[in-house]
């Protein structure tokens, strides 16, 4: 794999971590959200996550038999997540039912403090991996000089 192959998987997975890092930041906003335009309360998202096959570079064909193909990430789809809402009893609440139970949103927020930490850990080791394939690129242009 060449170093600019390298940076091609870790942007990809920059990108992907980016688009989970909204996801869980949308689904923390909307933790108490008990009304939303499709009816209900909120329901959590989940990022789906799919390994893609890239074609290897030209330089890379004749190397074929030795090196498997270069792949990268990507969302396939944001899922909503249709696990039952909870439900509290709350009578006073305007979106109360007959039986005086609201339906909240299935999100835990202590699950997605957790995902977003390591999201967040996630980017930073690849904005980390860039900054060393950066220097392995200014190491060689000092070398061919």
């Amino acid at each position: 794999m060449s170093v600019f192959e390298g940076g091609k998987v870790l942007a990809a997975g920059m990108s992907v971590q980016r688009q989970r890092f909204e996801t869980i930041v949308t689904n923390l906003a909307n933790a108490h959200t008990t009304r939303t335009p499709e009816g209900g309360p909120y329901r959590k998202r989940n990022v789906v996550l799919e390994s893609v096959s890239e074609a290897p570079s030209f330089d890379n064909v004749f190397q074929q038999e030795i090196n498997k193909p270069l792949s990268t990430v990507r969302v396939s789809e944001i899922a909503v997540d249709n696990t039952p809402p909870l439900r509290r009893y709350d009578p006073s609440h305007p979106d109360a039912g007959p039986d005086g139970y609201v339906a909240l949103p299935n999100v835990d927020p202590a699950a997605e403090m957790v995902d977003l930490l390591a999201t967040t850990r996630s980017f930073q080791a690849m904005v980390a991996g860039m900054g060393a394939l950066r220097d392995i690129v200014a190491r060689s242009i000092e070398l061919g000089k």
